[in-house]
């Protein structure tokens, strides 16, 4: 059996060293802030400083990946012998993943020996991490690439992503909430519960008044859609608001038992869009 390596990309919001930990390769998303004239990578940047520079009003910019890049990353690996597996950020959210079929395709030609595999996750954040991680558990159990490939296809539809966010006003730019709700949300200190639906987009679901009783809800969702409640695998992530995030561990383990696995922040381009004090709750459920 030919060896394959996994690829994902930063929108997973996993850690470099955790990825590497985990043997998975990785391509970094980019973004800026109005004004500049230098990408940045989630690698160089001190994720406090990007939080507090929103909260000061700075409005930063994200970049898909382009095939270039891809088409970079793919062959280094290829050269080498392996297979690859790309896990993708969501479709549904970015023009990322199109990039990366678009270089597999053009590689194919040239590597016709040899497999690549680019799934979309259809998820974002540590949702995407999940699901990278769960699929390298696979790997690890001595799953080929198509046994792989065929288990992260079948995880899709189950990969349960839940969220709040503490200003409305970033929704509000990237166009999820209208100015008027997000202005009276505000005032109201309304928290709106959304989730990623099953193309991979952003749904506003229902509302929460009050930060405390919205980490309530997102527990409460853990309760109505998870699969095995005792022993499944539960990330969160979180933008520079961690007793939040600590919080929601708190409430889904007194309400069901559950430990949560992994907090992690939630890097600059997916940051970009929710804003300071997102909180996100990742898990494999009945359905979406």
């Amino acid at each position: 059996m030919k060896d394959y390596i996994i690829i994902t990309d930063t929108a997973c919001d996993i850690s470099p060293a955790t990825l590497k930990e985990w043997g998975v390769a990785y391509l970094n998303l980019t973004y800026r802030f109005d004004g500049e004239d230098k990408d940045y990578t989630g690698e160089e940047t001190d994720i406090k400083k990007f939080y507090d520079k929103m909260r000061d009003g700075g409005v930063a910019k994200t970049a898909a990946i382009n095939p270039d890049a891809f088409e970079k990353e793919f062959e280094k690996h290829l050269k080498k012998g392996y297979d690859i597996l790309y896990l993708g950020f969501s479709s549904g959210l970015s023009t990322t993943f199109n990039s990366s079929q678009i270089a597999a395709n053009e590689l194919s030609a040239k590597y016709p020996n040899q497999k690549i595999v680019c799934i979309d996750s259809l998820c974002a954040s540590a949702g995407q991490g999940l699901f990278v991680y769960l699929v390298v558990e696979e790997k690890k159990k001595g799953a080929t690439i198509e046994q792989a490939a065929e288990y992260a296809e079948k995880l899709v539809p189950n990969l349960c992503h839940w969220f709040t966010v503490d200003d409305l006003v970033y929704l509000k730019r990237g166009g999820r909430v209208s100015p008027t709700t997000a202005f009276v949300g505000n005032v109201l200190g309304i928290k709106p519960v959304l989730h990623v639906d099953n193309e991979g987009k952003l749904i506003n679901m229902t509302k929460a008044r009050g930060r405390k009783i919205s980490m309530k809800a997102l527990a409460e969702k853990f309760g109505e859609f998870a699969s095995d409640k005792k022993n499944g695998t539960i990330f969160i992530s979180h933008a520079d608001c961690k007793a939040d995030a600590e919080l929601l561990a708190q409430n889904i383990k007194e309400a069901y038992g559950a430990t949560v696995d992994l907090i992690t922040d939630i890097g600059p381009v997916i940051g970009a869009h929710a804003g300071p004090g997102t909180v996100a709750l990742f898990f494999v459920g009945k359905e979406r």
